[in-house]
């Protein structure tokens, strides 16, 4: 994910969890002299994928331009229980006012994307690609799917706007697959349209309405390879197909062998856990 295109994104987020954190005021903060500096080290209490550099520099330059953020590791690098992932050096209020809040975004993020690294590691050397889903912490939409594409994993549609994902309850209002096909174009043309299905009659009719790519929904991994082999012979690779519901990680390596382009799994973003991180003046 290019984060360019998102800064007015992870400002935002910074500046609404500075916030619910500071509020009017940390009241702690003002027992230490307002002159008084400090230094601190923000070290690693397990191993883990860094992510989520960019919010943390974003929550001190809003809270204090003046604090000084000196790296020794960039999003993407392994870092090892008790090595030092950045530096601070500043006003001692600022340093501490903005700790939790830093260190949230980046213990969640880093928790995320150490997560997609494992994910990653159990298809390596298949050619299938992990998707995202939008089951993400409200409000951290952007940040999650960053952490994902950092672990080695890949983003599906950002959120609703961006691309049609047609799933049984859509089909069912618009009257049929290829209905609901055809308002897709003509609504958005251009957009991606994906078609959920069950079964392989469906699958036919989503190639034949038009769709880009289909969603394979709890099919077998036998059942996946003989669809994988159907649609390429019947649209010569053009039309992408999906896996999705009733994957594990037992089966998981199964699935990404039948050749299915891409494997859509929620726990990427919605079963994370934040890594222990710690903060220490020096």
């Amino acid at each position: 994910m290019d984060l360019s295109l998102h800064l007015s994104d992870i400002a935002t987020a910074v500046a609404a969890a500075l916030k619910e954190d500071v509020g009017s005021g940390d009241i702690t903060a003002q027992l230490i002299p307002a002159a008084n500096q400090a230094h601190a080290r923000i070290i690693s209490r397990e191993r883990a994928v860094v992510a989520g550099s960019a919010w943390v520099n974003e929550v001190f330059n809003q809270l204090d331009p003046g604090v000084e953020v000196i790296w020794h590791v960039a999003d993407g690098d392994w870092a090892e229980p008790d090595q030092t992932l950045f530096e601070l050096k500043g006003s001692a209020r600022s340093l501490l006012t903005g700790e939790r809040c830093a260190l949230n975004f980046l213990q969640s993020l880093s928790g995320t994307a150490t997560l997609c690294r494992a994910y990653a590691d159990m298809v390596a050397g298949t050619e299938v690609k992990l998707l995202d889903t939008r089951k993400t912490i409200p409000g951290l939409r952007i940040a999650q799917k960053y952490a994902v594409s950092v672990g080695g994993c890949y983003n599906h549609r950002i959120g609703l706007y961006d691309a049609f994902l047609i799933k049984e309850n859509h089909i069912m209002a618009c009257g049929g697959i290829q209905q609901a096909v055809q308002q897709a174009q003509q609504i958005a043309p251009g957009k991606p349209i994906e078609v959920e299905v069950e079964t392989t009659e469906q699958l036919d009719q989503a190639i034949d309405a038009g769709a880009n790519i289909i969603m394979l929904d709890n099919f077998s991994p036998a059942e996946m390879t003989a669809a994988v082999q159907h649609t390429r012979q019947k649209t010569q690779g053009a039309v992408k197909l999906e896996a999705s519901g009733g994957i594990t990680n037992e089966t998981l390596r199964a699935y990404a062998e039948t050749g299915v382009d891409f494997i859509s799994i929620g726990a990427l973003t919605k079963d994370c856990k934040a890594v222990d991180l710690s903060m220490r003046l020096v």
